[in-house]
Parts: structure tokens; sequence; C-alpha cells
């Protein structure tokens, strides 16, 4: 017998659910099993999952295979129909432990095959699992899941139920340990991060988070936050780029597109006005701030100007590092719908073009960072992170997760050399 194996596809907190997972199953004694952990953004993802169900089966004869996730959770006829797999868990039911102590005892498959309750109606999150996971270096942790916003492209919302947050103590507990055990830096993470606090009692906000974080926790180096929606961000947040050196000047914006006909098609809540402010603002407050941006191309109905808009938008926001996604149809949203889908080809053409945009804003980063001092957080002996989040390649071994300040001596493809 041995312990379980786990696959993990996907967003950084199914990673950190994974890790939850390993625990919880551990705990229950579970042994021989597989778990698959799915992501569901996208029908290419959903194909990924089976793909490497499949895989693992192969792999794994004789262990029991437990499929997780995203795509469980949205679509788990799809999985229990398949012979390989032996039980279907959701999203709610993967964070209890009880589930874990059921596949346990009942391993020789009497435990209920398919296990996906009604995710809208969880109004908890399961944040107080584990105190964040991460390499040496960096620390993971959760203070928010799921999402109220619908737009027309997403199927995530029905993943992952709608929006909750870990309260503000809870955070601050997780943050002073993971101190306490050598992080220097801790990344928060959520689904629709800047949506944190909405369901607390008084309803704060981000920034009043963040705020609290670095004043209860004085001995955390750096404080990270990852993708936001700017039209989101609250004026403490503000004041926190503004006057806090320990948040990290990295943000990664929810923008999706750069054409206001196709923001209000995608049912987003900004305009292209909105997005080009929040940049000039927070570089205004923060002039070493650089942002990275996921941006949809070819979404249905998009015409070349609609598209010319997003790829300006790229130079007008200063989005150095880009997540470009190319449209797929994902069946069950509002988008799939949608007549007039773009052609296949002509969606292909314009990612590349968003692509080799993002590149062009990578090289101009990189060359005003050279003869820069920046503090460099190591992630191994020779590779580590500026506050920006830009790869530093260095010569000589550096003591893993150790700050290290240098000055940047030169490029190297699409990292900076010390």
């Amino acid at each position: 017998m041995s312990a379980p194996k786990f696959s993990t596809l996907g967003c950084r907190l199914n990673a950190y659910e994974t890790e939850a997972m390993k625990e919880l199953s551990q705990q229950a004694g579970l042994e021989n099993a597989v778990v698959v952990n799915t992501c569901a953004v996208t029908a290419e993802a959903v194909r990924k999952a089976r793909q490497e169900i499949r895989k693992l089966r192969r792999e794994n004869p004789d262990a029991r295979l437990i499929v997780t996730g995203c795509a469980a959770q949205t679509e788990p006829e799809t999985f229990a129909k398949m012979a390989e797999v032996d039980a279907v868990i959701g999203n709610t039911e993967k964070m209890r432990p009880e589930t874990w102590s059921g596949m346990a005892a009942d391993f020789i498959g009497e435990s209920e095959a398919v296990q996906v309750d009604d995710i809208m109606s969880v109004t908890e999150t399961a944040g107080h699992l584990i105190d964040g996971f991460g390499t040496r270096s960096r620390a993971y942790v959760q203070v928010q899941n799921g999402c109220d916003h619908r737009c027309t492209f997403c199927i995530i919302p029905y993943g992952r139920g709608n929006s909750r947050s870990v309260p503000a103590g809870v955070v601050v507990d997780q943050i002073k340990r993971l101190v306490d055990k050598g992080y220097n830096e801790v990344v928060l993470t959520g689904v629709d991060l800047t949506s944190w606090g909405a369901d607390l009692p008084a309803t704060p906000q981000l920034g009043d988070l963040v705020m609290r974080i670095l004043r209860l926790v004085p001995d955390l180096p750096r404080l990270r936050i990852s993708s936001i929606d700017s039209i989101e961000v609250d004026d403490n947040l503000m004041r926190a780029i503004a006057t806090e050196p320990r948040l990290m000047p990295h943000l990664h914006l929810s923008l999706q597109h750069g054409d206001d006909l196709i923001l209000k098609r995608m049912k987003r809540r900004h305009l292209r006005d909105d997005a080009i402010r929040f940049a000039q603002e927070a570089k205004m407050l923060r002039p070493d701030m650089t942002f990275g941006a996921d941006i949809i191309a070819g979404f249905p109905t998009e015409t070349e100007a609609h598209f010319e808009n997003s790829l300006k938008l790229v130079s007008e926001c200063q989005l150095t590092w880009l997540h470009v996604f190319p449209y797929s149809k994902r069946e069950g949203t509002p988008a799939a719908k949608i007549p007039n889908q773009v052609n296949g080809n002509v969606i292909k053409e314009r990612a590349a073009r968003l692509r080799r945009a993002g590149a062009t804003q990578v090289q101009q980063h990189l060359q005003a960072q050279v003869g820069q001092t920046h503090h460099i957080l190591m992630e191994n002996a020779h590779m580590g992170r500026t506050e920006q989040f830009t790869e530093v390649k260095f010569a000589s071994p550096q003591v893993e997760g150790q700050i290290v300040s240098t000055v940047i001596t030169g490029i190297d493809g699409i990292h900076l050399t010390a």
C-alpha cells in the first residue's frame, strides 16, 4: 500500500487545495489512490483532464482513481461515465475531512461514487486548512474563493460558487506562522481577490486586509497580491501601493479586452478608459509598478477594429507580462451561443500579435532595469525574482529563500542577469 498520488491541473488555487487534500487524505489513512484535481476554464482544459485520467489509469492499474476540481464540479457526469474513474467529488466535498475518511473506510468501492453538491449554496471557504504552500522562498495563502460575477465567457463561478472570504484574523495568523517558518514573501490568492470582504461583517475591502497584514506582521519582508479586477480596487489598496514598500510593485490585471463594445458583451464592469486611468494612477503612486494582464483574443463578434483596441491597450497601460488567451467556445457559457464566432485561424493570428506586443513591452522593461539595484528573492541557487516579479539569473550560487540586493548587469533573453 502507498500514499495517494495527486495530479493538479489549472490555477494556483487548485495547487493550494491539492496541498490541503494531501493532508486530509493522509489524516484519513487513504492509501493506494490517485487523485486528479481538474480545471474547467476552457473546453481544452477539460480535454486535458480526461487525457490525464486515462494516462494515470494506465500507470496505476490497481489504484482507486478519484476525480475532483472545477471540471468535476461543473460536469460530474462526464467523468462518472469514464471507465477509468472510481469516484467523483466536488469542490466543496474535497475540502471536507469526512469525504476522505469515507474514501478510506470504503476503499473497496462501497462509498458513493459521485459526491457533488450545489456549490452555489456554499457560504464558507476552507482557507484555514493549511498554512499556505509554495517553495522554500514564497508561500501562497488563499483568502477568497468563488465569484459573484457572471462574465459571459467564464464557467468558473459554476465550479467555484459565489464569493466567500477568509476572515482577516485567520489570514493574519496564517501569515505570522509562515513568517515564523522562514518565508520571506507571501502571495494572497483567490478566484476574485478584489471581492474579498464583501461577505464579512462590516464589509471590509482588500486594501483593509493588506494594510492589516502589513501592520500586524511587521517581520514579513514582502507581500504580493495576485490577479485583481482594477474596477474593484479600493482607496486603502491605492494607499498601500503609494506608501507601503513591502507591498510588491506588480499587479496582474483581469482586463480581458480593450474595446468597450466587446467588454459589454463579455459582461465586464469596466471600460477601456477605466483600465487606462487605473494603470496611470498606480504608476503615478508607485513609479516602479509593473502590470501583467489577461487578454482574450477572438471573442465572438470581435472585428479587426475591436482587436486593435486591445492591441493598443498593451502600450497604453504599459502591460509587461501578458497572459493571452485565444478564445475557445466553452459550452455552458452565454458566449458560446453568440452568433458571429471568429474564425479559428484569425483568433490564432490575433493572439500571436498580442504576444508580440507583450514581448516588446518585456524587452523595454528589461532594458530599463540594467544598472538598477534590485532586491531579489532567490527561488533556487541561480534564479530569483525582483520586486516586479522579473526573473534574474545569477552566475554564482546564492542561498535559496534569501533576499539578495544586487545590481542588474544585463539581459539574457527574457531574463535579467546579476
